[in-house]
């Protein structure tokens, strides 16, 4: 066991690393305190429970929408020579600003603006950051590094979290008011993400990149759909884009709709927020173990082994009754979760040409972020026609089952899969 963990990083890859460890800070914030401020500020503004839903669906989905949007174009930007840092660093400074600017909104409506902006920031940062993978490793690291940044992304952002935590929830005791808590929550948040990410920004150089022409933005549309219009001949490319589309789908919907499974069980939201963070702390040693059972078995395997535990998960979410039951969906999450996302992302970093990363990560974004919308609405519409919302959230099982297919048809057409791992 002592070897799983034995993995060295080179200066370049830990502050890659702490880049996962900065911004997961961010996310954490946005999955449970931030819904809950939104709604305290509705609240004092007059907004029924109905509207408050809906406001927040329509800001959530905006922000994905602006990204898929953004995404393809400024990774095809940002390969340029020497584009890919400044790029990044526009996009943290977005969501940095964003945050820090949410600490100041108190009308719901400019709060929701601000909130958008923010989440675009961050969401474009992602883009860029996934991309760097090929500058700051060999393809044979790939699978171990990209599994220790969501390893200690997940570790990381609970000591920011749980402090934020500590300075909301004790209110009464400190005499602050909500506003003045949340304030110095959003303050302490965007710090930590800031400061995580100087030692990246310090070392971080471009290795691999495309010669930029006159006219840079017009030719980005150019070899965007010039790269579109060839993915048909690229067929583990676009094989597997569409297997991610369906496989990360299910793992997006059991993640975003787990506040909802717990209160259907009855889970207070102090238990639903204690469950999430076991979650976090499983998935940081289960992450590393991926990432270094990747040494040795093909990251593929691996991927394939992390599809089936995820569609059994969403077998067993049709059988949930009792609390206890989201305590092993919490814990079963946490041991696949990190897995399927590092490895996802180091297989793709590795099959698509290094010059082109940020292009094509703009295009896994955009399946990431669609697959958003597919997976929330198969659980809508078949608990609302059965009344049932296990049986929804079991449905989503099909999108793991479809997903393992195309993967594995991906496999088939993937030059040196086997070897991949050595």
């Amino acid at each position: 066991m002592k070897s799983l963990f034995s993995f060295r990083l080179t200066r370049a890859e830990k502050n890659w690393v702490l880049y996962d460890v900065g911004n997961s800070a961010f996310v954490l914030l946005v999955s449970t305190i931030i819904p809950i401020y939104f709604n305290y500020l509705a609240d004092l503004g007059g907004l029924s429970e109905v509207d408050y839903l809906s406001y927040w669906g329509y800001a959530t989905s905006i922000s994905t929408l602006l990204v898929a949007l953004i995404g393809p174009i400024g990774g095809t930007f940002a390969d340029y020579r020497n584009f890919k840092k400044p790029v990044f660093v526009a996009a943290l400074a977005i969501g940095c600003i964003g945050c820090l600017a949410l600490g100041f909104a108190q009308q719901w409506m400019v709060f929701l603006i601000i909130f958008v902006i923010a989440k675009v920031g961050y969401s474009s940062s992602l883009i860029f950051y996934d991309s760097m993978l090929s500058d700051i490793t060999t393809p044979d690291r790939m699978d171990n590094v990209s599994s220790q940044g969501y390893a200690w992304g997940y570790i990381g952002s609970c000591v920011p979290f749980l402090l934020c935590l500590a300075i909301v929830l004790t209110t009464g005791q400190t005499g602050l008011s909500m506003t003045q808590a949340m304030m110095i929550a959003f303050i302490i948040v965007a710090v930590w993400w800031v400061v995580s990410t100087i030692p990246l920004l310090r070392i971080y150089k471009q290795k691999h990149w495309v010669e930029r022409k006159p006219g840079a933005v017009g030719d980005s549309f150019k070899r965007l759909g010039k790269t579109l219009a060839g993915l048909g001949n690229e067929k583990h490319i676009l094989l597997f884009l569409i297997a991610f589309f369906f496989y990360i789908d299910g793992v997006y919907t059991i993640i975003d709709m787990a506040t909802a499974y717990g209160s259907a069980l009855g889970l207070d939201s102090t238990g639903i927020l204690l469950a999430l963070l076991v979650t976090q702390f499983v998935a940081f040693p289960c992450s590393i173990i991926f990432g270094r059972l990747a040494q040795k078995i093909a990251s593929y395997k691996l991927i394939t082994v992390c599809i089936i535990a995820y569609f059994g998960i969403a077998v067993f979410a049709i059988f949930m009754s009792l609390q206890i039951h989201f305590w092993i969906l919490a814990v079963a999450v946490g041991m696949f979760q990190g897995g399927i996302q590092a490895l996802s992302r180091s297989w793709f970093a590795k099959i698509v040409p290094a010059e082109k990363s940020g292009e094509y990560f703009g295009l896994m974004d955009i399946c990431g972020k669609g697959a958003s919308f597919f997976g929330t609405g198969i659980v809508s519409i078949i608990s609302d026609i059965t009344g049932n919302i296990n049986l929804g959230v079991g449905m989503i099982a099909i999108l793991f089952v479809v997903g393992l297919i195309v993967f594995r048809m991906a496999v088939h057409y993937t030059p040196g899969a086997e070897t991949q791992q050595k």
